[in-house]
């Protein structure tokens, strides 16, 4: 398993350094795959706007499957594997379907558009719908929505029910039992869900392929068409290492100050 992940890894890496011309490799380091990166605008607009896509996705993820989470664990006290099942139903369909099902919706003459005209509400479709980072954010956090509700419910169905009853005893009302006991202890479902949907969704190159558009391109659209179309190998796995560094730096980088929020929470 080592093995099948970290030999492709490593090619990865040496042909990073590579340059190719044509349809020839030169050999050896070069850092010039690594200087455009830092040189073009583009690369680190496509970078940025990838960061922001994903980080606007789990938080819209994570704040829709809270509530849900949280009535299934606390609400819900027959037939609960039915909940969990039917919450994950997204996963049983393809996930180019369901990308084409939000196009469809989503669309200039889509059910939304088509809805809000009917009743009056716009005299015009809403263009920035789809072919935007909107769209692109909205069908994500659908895609994605059962990788923030397992974790996050794991978590809710942990908690110790005696401590709820204590600060009730205490005095607390449902709000403040709410901000000082469930959600303190339930973040570190918060965080394993926040985890589980940024880190794969920067990679997403089919979903803004689709419904993204020109404005809705993620860097990931700009790696699979170096290691396709472009044909630039060594290009396409520095952007890739580039991406996996940066994903890597920001992950850590919140995992410590959750770490810090919630050493200061306890």
């Amino acid at each position: 398993m080592l093995c099948a992940m970290c030999i492709p890894f490593g090619i990865m890496v040496v042909i990073s350094f590579w340059i190719q011309t044509g349809f020839e490799f030169t050999q050896g380091i070069h850092l010039k795959n690594y200087a455009e990166f830092v040189e073009l605008p583009a690369y680190r607009v496509l970078m940025l706007r990838s960061l922001a896509i994903s980080a606007a996705c789990t938080f819209a993820t994570v704040i829709l499957s809270y509530p849900m989470a949280y009535y299934v664990a606390f609400h819900v006290h027959k037939n609960k594997m039915a909940w969990i099942i039917l919450m994950t139903l997204p996963f049983w369909t393809s996930y180019l379907l369901r990308v084409f099902a939000w196009k469809i919706v989503l669309g200039f003459n889509g059910v939304i558009n088509s809805g809000l005209m009917t009743l009056g509400v716009i005299d015009q479709p809403l263009e920035f719908m789809l072919y935007s980072p909107t769209s692109v954010v909205i069908t994500l956090t659908h895609a994605w929505a059962a990788f923030a509700i397992l974790p996050i419910y794991v978590s809710l169905e942990k908690i110790d029910r005696s401590l709820l009853e204590a600060a009730t005893d205490l005095g607390d009302g449902p709000v403040k039992r709410f901000f000082g006991v469930t959600l303190p202890l339930s973040l570190p479902g918060v965080i394993a869900a926040s985890l589980l949907i940024f880190i794969p969704t920067v990679g997403d190159f089919v979903t803004p392929a689709l419904v993204g558009g020109p404005d809705g391109l993620m860097i990931a659209n700009i790696i699979q068409a170096q290691f396709g179309k472009v044909n630039n190998w060594p290009r396409g796995a520095a952007l890739a290492l580039t991406m996996m560094v940066t994903i890597t730096t920001v992950s850590l980088a919140y995992i410590w100050a959750t770490r810090r929020l919630t050493g200061r929470v306890a």
